[in-house]
């Protein structure tokens, strides 16, 4: 089989120690993206006293990031292919790190809620990226299942780090100080990038960016993600969530005609044939909709039911962290041996199980000690499926598409937690109508625990969805004979 220059260059051009380094980087700024994606959280009651945002306003500094986020991870994910992964990966650091330290100094909502929208584009750029240079600097197989086990451990660390230095940093330093810790992190990663990760290469003759494409596909995930973000909000009947939700609509079908009419599209249709890159879409689809949705729910459990502080529900997820930290390395090990298929399914099978473990732990009497075994059991799992997820997204997929490959999986995983967290909030808050004090209490804890039972019975379809991986051994025999995709051009 003969495969793309990239991806025998990405192997064998950068010596041991330095492809070291660009792992520790990358794995340093997936630390970064995760780490902000709860550090937030814990400091929207003095951002909003400080700054005056009525309470039910102050979600639009989460919502900005993550609708701004899921719009642009296509075009991030395409820009990394054809401007240059590095080049993107630097760029988006630096948004990162202005962003964060314009967020830190907002005097106002609207310059915090800016500051976030660009920081979310900053997240769409980020990721991507991240995933291509490391599915091309390192070869499929075992070393790039090890490098991507390193990424996925590095990203569970920083859930737990960003509700612990939430809680550390807004006690001790007040808000802004949850914005200004990117400000020094993302600049040394990003210039350290430029020293370590090597050069771009020149990008291929003939290529254009399919603007079209892009500009179609940018609105109307963004339409789409803010329609799913602000529906339980503002209610799925409001105008602008029914406006966004047709809207939306519309440009994915304008996407989808003028992909099927470019000569060199943003998404080629074309990688859906690749049955390994179909499924793992599927698959961060449906693990950002059971999996990804726990930790919201846990936080309302602990905070709202049993009156947790952020410092206390901070360190009460170091637990989770551990044991998600500990799956995506036992995923790694488990791929390399047995493959992609039977991980996946494994650790589906291990989540739910451990997942309806935990969901006798939500209960308003019960003690967070409860919830400890599920907590790891269902951890474990998490992390053995974000590995292999990953891993089933990359394979296959030539080195000069990788980008649009992990833009494409990442853009499921974005629409997968609105989605799952828009039904099962729902679901959830069914029963806590006109209720106050212990009733409240008790029905969020009822209404979490039938939600969490139902993430278990999600878990299960995704088992059900893994069956259509091809095996290690047909694999294989896949890669002896000459693919098309993965020709020298």
């Amino acid at each position: 089989m003969s495969t793309s220059p990239t991806l025998q260059s990405g192997h064998a051009g950068p010596d041991g120690r330095r492809l070291g380094w660009s792992l520790a980087l990358l794995a340093l700024a997936q630390l970064i993206f995760s780490l902000d994606l709860n550090i937030v959280f814990v400091a929207l009651p003095d951002i909003g006293d400080d700054l005056g945002f009525p309470g039910q306003t102050q979600q639009l500094v989460v919502s900005a990031y993550v609708v701004f986020a899921g719009g642009f991870l296509l075009l991030g994910g395409r820009a990394a292919d054809l401007l240059g992964r590095r080049r993107i990966f630097v760029l988006a650091l630096t948004v990162y790190a202005v962003s964060s330290l314009a967020g830190g100094l907002a005097g106002s909502p609207a310059v915090i809620i800016a500051a976030r929208a660009v920081q979310g584009i900053g997240g769409a750029l980020l990721l991507p990226s991240t995933l291509s240079l490391i599915n091309t600097l390192f070869e499929e197989g075992p070393k790039r299942n090890r490098a991507l086990a390193v990424w996925g451990g590095a990203g569970a660390s920083g859930l737990t780090v960003g509700a612990l230095l939430g809680g550390i940093l807004t006690e001790s330093f007040g808000w802004p100080a949850v914005f200004f810790v990117n400000v020094p992190l993302a600049g040394l990663v990003a210039l350290a990038a430029l020293a370590v990760i090597p050069r771009d290469e020149a990008r291929t003759a003939g290529r254009r960016f399919d603007l079209p494409g892009a500009l179609t596909v940018t609105a109307g995930a963004t339409l789409l993600v803010f329609a799913l973000v602000e529906g339980p909000e503002n209610g799925w009947t409001a105008p602008e969530v029914i406006g966004s939700f047709v809207a939306a609509v519309v440009f994915l079908i304008a996407f989808a005609v003028i992909e099927s009419r470019s000569r060199d599209p943003l998404m080629p249709f074309r990688l859906f044939r690749n049955r390994s890159l179909s499924v793992g879409i599927t698959v961060t689809f449906l693990y950002m909709a059971t999996f990804g949705t726990l930790p919201y729910f846990l936080t309302v459990l602990l905070q709202s039911v049993h009156g947790f502080s952020a410092l206390q529900t901070g360190l009460a997820f170091l637990v989770p962290s551990v044991a998600i930290a500990t799956g995506t390395q036992l995923g790694e090990r488990l791929t390399t041996r047995l493959g992609t298929r039977p991980t996946l399914l494994a650790g589906f099978l291990v989540g739910a199980v451990g997942t309806a473990l935990l969901a006798w732990g939500f209960d308003a009497d019960a003690t967070y000690l409860m919830a400890v075994p599920g907590l790891i059991v269902s951890g474990v799992g998490q992390g053995i499926v974000w590995t292999a997820m990953w891993i089933a997204a990359s394979t296959g997929v030539a080195a000069n598409e990788q980008g649009i490959a992990n833009g494409m999986a990442s853009t499921t995983l974005n629409i997968g937690n609105a989605i799952g967290l828009a039904v099962l909030t729902a679901i959830a808050d069914a029963g806590t109508g006109g209720k106050t004090g212990q009733a409240l209490k008790a029905a969020t804890a009822d209404g979490e625990f039938l939600v969490v039972l139902l993430t278990a019975v999600g878990m299960v379809v995704g088992l059900l969805i893994t069956l259509g991986l091809p095996s290690k051994k047909a694999q294989a025999a896949s890669a002896a004979v000459e693919d098309p995709v993965l020709t020298v051009r």
